[in-house]
């Protein structure tokens, strides 16, 4: 019999969080885990001292299986070498690796090498088929998917191909899961277990703006857009965003709408940048960069993390025999 996710990764609930950068910290990665499911923390482009400071507070949050999101694409492959290092050397092995999009195989070898359990994000058969062969859980992101998108297939369909392809592989569903029913749609095409977003930009432990998870909240699946306006830090790469004056006229100019702060860092934010306004952005948040999945007609509340993963416990079951989720 195929694995669940649960068993693969050791925690309860073959469920993930997504490494959001800047929204998912490690207090909402920790609380994740600490409900039974696999929380991670963005890293996005986060090194050296930063990148210290976040893994810190990670590992001091949970001895549960928890991960660290890293972007090849958008740091490239020589800081993509530092980060993985870095995370390597400062943390314990119950932390794993979480990759959205693909990295060069001495990457992926190196990271099962040290044998850590290693998650890869994609959007299309082929790079399925690649992630499968170093060792990954896989996790198919369909267009559905709030943020950047990897690939065009729908969730489901991509889920339906690499199973038929892959059929001992550990495969995620992600994109358009908010509710239970969601989720059990996905377990139905071939997943053994499923990744959530938007559910939890919403999450109390959440480093999301306020304006950003009620504007979350109060959406529904007509109001996002897939667009590639928000290109600054992240060029080249369609995302799903709910639709603003930013959306809705791309000609206007580039011209500083706020500032944030990362890891005690100041950081002005430019009209059309891929930064998504979280607690410390000030400024025109209404106009940046609000990612969401088509997913949220079914995220309504802010609630805490254990109570989301708590919902879907029953449609994503894990390993009872676990002693407790721990890894």
């Amino acid at each position: 019999m195929r694995a669940t996710l649960a068993e693969v990764l050791g925690i309860r609930v073959s469920l993930l969080q997504s490494g959001m950068g800047g929204v998912a910290g490690p207090d909402l990665a920790c609380a994740v885990s600490e409900a039974g499911a696999g929380g991670c923390a963005g890293g996005y482009k986060l090194v050296d001292d930063p990148l210290s400071a976040m893994l810190g507070r990670l590992v001091a949050g949970t001895d549960r299986p928890v991960g660290v999101n890293l972007i090849p694409e958008v740091v490239g492959p020589d800081e993509l070498v530092r980060q993985v290092a870095q995370v390597l050397d400062r943390t314990p092995r119950h932390v794993y690796l979480s990759l959205f999009g693909m990295a060069d195989d001495a990457v992926l070898d190196r990271i099962t090498a040290a044998g850590r359990r290693l998650v890869v994000q994609i959007g299309t058969v082929e790079d399925g088929v690649r992630a499968a062969g170093h060792g990954a859980i896989v996790v198919a992101q369909g267009v559905e998917a709030g943020g950047h998108l990897l690939g065009t297939p729908n969730r489901d369909d991509l889920v339906a191909e690499l199973r038929a392809l892959l059929p001992d592989t550990c495969l995620v569903a992600a994109g358009g899961i908010g509710s239970p029913a969601q989720a059990a749609r996905a377990v139905a095409a071939g997943a053994d277990g499923v990744l959530l977003g938007t559910a939890f930009v919403v999450a109390r432990e959440s480093m999301a703006h306020p304006y950003f998870k009620t504007a979350v909240r109060t959406s529904g699946e007509a109001d996002t857009v897939i667009t590639d306006v928000y290109e600054i830090g992240w060029p080249g790469r369609r995302h799903r965003v709910l639709a603003t004056n930013v959306t809705r006229d791309p000609d206007q100019p580039k011209k500083f709408i706020g500032r944030t702060v990362v890891e005690g860092k100041q950081h002005v934010v430019p009209r059309f940048s891929a930064a998504t306004p979280t607690v410390s952005t000030t400024g025109r948040v209404e106009e940046m960069a609000l990612y969401c999945g088509l997913s949220c007609g079914a995220v309504s509340q802010e609630r805490p993390a254990a109570d989301i993963v708590a919902a879907f416990a029953h449609i994503v079951e894990g390993a009872d025999a676990l002693d407790g989720g721990k890894g």
